[in-house]
């Protein structure tokens, strides 16, 4: 059972995936404290610089809102995308169902949705949340955080809790400490690409469908947008940084503003402040990072979620989801295992760790399908054949994008399945040809005799 401070659980990051482990936490009966580096993102004088790319929520994350009680209060700040819209370098546009239908994602500001977590944990009278504490210390065997205070003081502050979840996102202060005890694993490896956060303004009076998510598929880069409430448009630029077409090669404002007009006219007609934001906004590194276990092996009180345990490339739009996954599973397992975390925590690193190594090589993957794939012909032939005979079979056929986005098959399981359906159709598909093949044969040597024995009797 768990045992220390009164139950406590400290939850090592204020962002979504944190947020929303402490909510559940916290409505299961457990008292819980969340620690947050920065200052309330709610109160723009003073939250500093924030991450504007907009998420893309599908039904794994939906579902763990959903837990929470959240979806209501979604709906309020979400808009639905139900297609994808690929503006082709030709100038044509192709609308591409997502799924079935009914079947939609859900298009969140990253800020807005942090705020109706914290909103939602505020109401908690079980729940506490610390701003502008910097985690500086953990001790994996006593089961102790320290964080250092950003009050005018900037005293140290340190907690004994019986339980730690480190949710400090990709470069984790909660797993650098884990790496460094025996028998764990950590690696991560960036791409080439990068990425620049960019805007279609509402003000601009542009004809964008509100209900996709719009994409511009180039080869080695692409641009994509996702709609806001106000019918603004959150754009992301992905590209290489060095190369012939890369970000070095974008450095003043003509060079920026004639790529545009190159690759992306009609987003660029819509984009008044495409060269200021260009050059204001930063370009991260998209990095993935693998590490095992979730849990640490010296007390066995410590356990990582969300992009702390397995960040990865946006290029599936899963980063979230699997981050809100977590949450849920974790619960699951605490209550399954009456909060004995030395059941729990291992039960968890033994189901997540094979789930979010898969969905990290699906990201990977998908990058060259959305940006080169997507312009294909062959590629949205087949997508509307995977979706039709889905449709006409679906306990024959569920394309892999669906058993990911539209239900919560475990990742390696939608994998593995997807791989065993294709299997199966194209199976089926060759025995059909074989069979049409035959038949064409028969009919043909029918047609030949026939026609022989007419001349034959001609003949005499």
């Amino acid at each position: 059972m768990v045992e220390g401070e009164e139950d406590l659980v400290v939850v090592v990051g204020g962002g979504l995936a944190g947020c929303l482990a402490g909510l559940l936490l916290a409505r299961d009966g457990r008292r819980v404290e969340v620690y947050e580096l920065r200052s309330d993102p709610r109160k723009s004088s003073n939250a500093g610089p924030q991450r504007s790319i907009n998420l893309a929520l599908s039904t794994r994350g939906l579902t763990a809102l959903a837990l929470a009680g959240l979806d209501a209060s979604l709906r309020e700040i979400g808009v639905p995308m139900y297609s994808r819209c690929l503006h082709q370098p030709s100038g044509s546009i192709e609308y591409q169902s997502y799924g079935q239908r009914g079947q939609f994602l859900v298009s969140v500001s990253r800020s807005k949705l942090n705020s109706m977590l914290l909103d939602a944990l505020d109401s908690e009278p079980r729940a506490k949340i610390v701003f502008g504490a910097k985690c500086i210390a953990v001790d994996l065997q006593r089961t102790s955080v320290t964080f250092e205070m950003s009050d005018s003081t900037s005293s140290t502050h340190t907690v004994h809790p019986s339980f730690v979840i480190g949710a400090d996102g990709t470069f984790s202060r909660v797993r650098s400490t884990m790496a460094r005890a025996p028998c764990f694993d950590v690696s991560q490896a960036y791409i080439p690409a990068g990425y620049k956060e960019l805007s279609i303004p509402i003000s601009n009076g542009h004809n964008f469908h509100r209900n996709s998510l719009h994409i511009w598929p180039r080869g080695k880069y692409m641009l994509i947008a996702l709609p806001n409430l106000d019918g603004s448009l959150t754009c992301t630029l992905f590209m290489d940084f060095n190369g012939k077409e890369s970000f070095e090669q974008l450095q003043t404002s003509k060079e920026v503003t004639a790529f545009f007009s190159r690759n992306f006219p009609d987003a660029l007609d819509a984009m008044p402040s495409l060269v200021d934001d260009f050059q204001r906004n930063p370009t991260p590194p998209l990095v993935t990072i693998r590490c095992a276990p979730y849990h640490d092996l010296q007390s066995g009180r410590t356990v990582l979620i969300g992009d702390a345990a397995h960040a990865i490339v946006p290029f599936f739009g899963q980063g979230i989801n699997a981050g809100f996954e977590d949450c849920r599973i974790l619960l699951q397992l605490l209550k399954e295992h009456n909060y004995d975390l030395s059941q729990a925590l291992p039960a968890f690193s033994k189901t997540r760790k094979p789930n979010a190594d898969a969905i990290a090589q699906l990201a990977l993957q998908n990058y060259e399908e959305m940006a080169s794939h997507t312009a294909s012909p062959w590629f949205l032939w087949s997508r509307r054949v995977g979706l039709l005979v889905n449709r006409l079979a679906p306990g024959l056929f569920v394309p892999l994008y669906s058993l990911v986005s539209f239900s919560n098959t475990p990742y390696a399981e939608a994998v593995a399945l997807a791989a065993q359906r294709k299997r199966s159709v194209r199976t089926a598909l060759g025995v059909a040809g074989a069979t049409l093949a035959t038949t064409a044969v028969a009919i043909v040597a029918s047609a030949a005799t026939a026609a022989w024995i007419r001349r034959s009797s001609s003949r005499s």
